[in-house]
């Protein structure tokens, strides 16, 4: 899956904590972080920390990568 914008992480980190039957309540006691700041992880706000939202991530099982554009094959093979 290609991230490209905050929308994307946010519709990833939904879609997994759904996957896992969690809560939003429960998924930000699992990442220590607090309800509100897990709302607004999950409907996209820009400004949040990036080092939590990493963690949030790093928590719930989710793996970022980074590749430079020239290199992508997944974005080549997808065409």
């Amino acid at each position: 899956m290609s991230i490209l914008s905050v929308d994307s992480i946010s519709k990833l980190i939904k879609e997994r904590r759904l996957a896992l039957g969690l809560t939003q309540s429960d998924t930000a006691a699992m990442c220590n972080v607090g309800l509100r700041f897990f709302s607004e992880l999950e409907n996209g706000k820009n400004s949040l920390q990036i080092g939590k939202v990493l963690h949030c991530m790093e928590m719930l099982g989710i793996n970022l990568h980074a590749v430079y554009r020239e290199n992508d094959t997944e974005k080549n093979n997808d065409a």
